[in-house]
């Protein structure tokens, strides 16, 4: 008997093994060439990211922060010209009071009948110069028709002109009186604010003596300095920012008074005065504030978050490039606030790092959030 033996199923054997050989190197050249997308994702997440903010146009102008202290515009002690026995005190402290307001008296007894005996001596003089005039007027008359010698005449006439000035010396001590029985009645200089005052009567007081404290409240002038570098930026009638340090008041209303222009010895620093309106009472008189000095027109600037901007080595902020280096950009400050800062720079700014890392630098990538 004769056996046919298949070739088949050997010769199909060898050409799957061949094909399979051939499939691995190929294999392999793709895998090289195209990495898988869970490894892109790794190198991506080494790269460290940023948080980007929009700078918004402004218009601003460099300006200096100084501080000072809130004085009143209008501060006075005042105390009787006299003395004498404390009698009355119209007035409390705390109290508002108007110009020409009277505050306190002194016991005018004795000033009452000194000014009675003036006024009794004037009533007396004017009746003996009245009868001198008719005297010397009659014997005027008299001369000239020849019954009065001119003897007769001149001495009447000079007994008239003594009567009269008798009588000018009695109006002389009436308005000395007078004007003493007013200063028993102690009147507020100006419209302000009574913060000190005599608690009780009777006190006896001398000439001058302070007594009450008056202050002008409605209008603050807040005394400052300014280096000698700025004297010639800062104008008078130049509106400026006024802060309270550690209070919530504030102004933008508040204007530069004077500018002197004689430096401080102790500090070598110019004065400058400024006007602080208060009719609403925002501010507290002898407390320290802040001031924002303009130093020049205002000008085209960016405003971004306080958190963009970073001071060492210099105000700069970061950019990041179109390949996500980052770039460093110096700019000038011209505003500081709490959440926001006016800056200057080069060339306007259109987006910046929040809150860049100490780490961060000049050329390093970075992603974008």
């Amino acid at each position: 008997m004769t056996v046919k033996l298949s070739r088949t199923p050997l010769v199909a054997g060898l050409a799957a093994v061949g094909m399979a050989a051939t499939a691995l190197p190929l294999s392999g050249c793709k895998a090289d060439a195209a990495p898988p997308p869970t490894a892109t994702k790794a190198a991506a997440a080494e790269l460290p990211s940023v948080t980007l903010a929009t700078p918004r146009s402004v218009q601003s102008s460099q300006r200096e922060e100084v501080t000072g202290t809130l004085f009143p515009a209008q501060a006075l002690q005042v105390g009787f010209e006299v003395g004498g026995r404390l009698d009355k005190v119209r007035v409390k402290k705390g109290q508002t009071v108007q110009e020409g307001q009277v505050l306190a008296q002194l016991n005018a007894e004795i000033a009452d009948a000194q000014l009675a005996q003036a006024q009794a001596s004037v009533a007396a003089a004017e009746v003996s110069a009245a009868m001198a005039a008719d005297v010397a007027g009659r014997n005027a008359k008299l001369q000239q028709q020849g019954n009065v010698s001119d003897l007769q005449n001149l001495t009447t006439t000079t007994q008239a002109k003594q009567a009269e000035a008798q009588l000018l010396a009695a109006k002389a001590q009436l308005a000395q009186a007078q004007a003493g029985r007013r200063k028993h009645d102690l009147k507020a200089p100006f419209a302000g604010t009574v913060t000190d005052a005599p608690e009780q009567v009777g006190a006896i007081v001398g000439p001058g003596a302070p007594q009450f404290s008056v202050e002008n409240l409605s209008t603050l002038l807040l005394k400052t300095t300014v280096a000698e570098s700025m004297r010639s930026r800062l104008k008078p009638g130049a509106s400026v920012r006024v802060e309270v340090i550690g209070g919530g008041a504030s102004t933008d209303e508040a204007v530069i008074r004077t500018i002197i222009p004689s430096a401080d010895p102790a500090t070598r620093r110019i004065p400058v005065d400024i006007l602080v309106p208060n009719k609403d009472g925002r501010f507290v008189a002898n407390t320290l504030a802040r001031v924002i000095l303009p130093l020049g027109d205002a000008l085209e600037a960016q405003s971004l978050p306080t958190s963009a901007l970073s001071s060492s080595g210099g105000d700069h902020v970061y950019v990041v490039g179109p390949s996500g280096e980052v770039r460093r950009v110096d700019v000038q400050v011209l505003e500081r606030g709490v959440r926001e800062v006016v800056v200057k720079a080069a060339a306007p700014l259109d987006k910046v790092i929040e809150f860049p890392a100490p780490s961060l630098s000049e050329g390093t990538r970075v992603s974008v959030k």
